[in-house]
């Protein structure tokens, strides 16, 4: 971001005062408060993940109208009204590529592809690079969810047979799945953020590209550098 911001000329913002910073701080604090109320829900086992969402929901909306006063209450009708039509965009892309799990599922698409991975090479590093392949283009087609449901039980065990962590595993096809959602044409984040800013995904394509080979650089680190995605689990003692 620095290289690229440097790049074209975006001029830097006044230094805050330590007296600011504090200010600021305590301003944000209210909203910070979030990360350890849904991280905090989900871990003690209060609520699942998809109910922490509608939890944030719930506190953000206090925030906005109680405490910061962004919002006002007849503002309302427009912000639910751009918030169905944005989740009716994902939903749609979600229900494609579900629909697409479904054909290829029928077609043991997915056990094809583990046969054809094993009988390419028997090194590690090869079948690990291949494995990411594959799921950079699922990702690009179809939605995490369904993809991670039906490659997991086909590329775990060939993981395991490589002698990979299963929570390293699973951190490698989390972040590969990722950079799915910021490509087309299911990219649901990538959507979402098009139609939050009002540019069109045409647009926003090139300008995205240093930031794609980023990702596929830290992607590979995560694949080859297990430490990356044990380090946490293991200093907190949960491996």
């Amino acid at each position: 971001c620095a290289i690229i911001a440097k790049r074209r000329g975006y001029p830097l913002s006044e230094r805050a005062t330590f007296a600011q910073a504090c200010k600021a701080f305590l301003d944000a604090l209210p909203s910070l408060l979030l990360v350890f109320i849904v991280m905090g829900g989900i871990l003690g086992g209060i609520f699942t993940a998809t109910e922490a969402s509608a939890i944030a929901v719930v506190y953000t909306f206090i925030l906005s109208v109680l405490i910061y006063r962004e919002v006002k209450w007849r503002d309302l009708p427009k912000l639910i009204l751009e918030s169905v039509v944005t989740t009716s965009i994902v939903l749609l892309l979600i229900g494609f590529s579900v629909g697409m799990s479904w054909a290829m599922t029928n077609a043991d698409i997915p056990y094809m592809i583990s046969d054809a991975l094993m009988g390419i090479s028997d090194n590690p590093l090869i079948i690990l690079l291949l494995i990411n392949i594959v799921l950079l283009i699922v990702g690009i087609f179809m939605d995490m969810t369904p993809a991670v449901l039906i490659f997991t039980p086909i590329f775990l065990p060939i993981a395991q047979e490589l002698r990979m962590d299963p929570v390293h595993f699973g951190i490698m096809m989390v972040a590969n799945l990722c950079i799915g959602l910021l490509t087309p044409p299911v990219g649901s984040a990538l959507f979402v953020g098009c139609s939050i800013s009002g540019v069109k995904i045409q647009h926003l394509i090139k300008p995205l590209l240093p930031f794609y080979a980023a990702l596929l650089v830290a992607l590979m680190m995560i694949t080859y550098i297990p430490q990356i995605s044990l380090f946490i689990p293991q200093l907190l003692g949960l491996m």
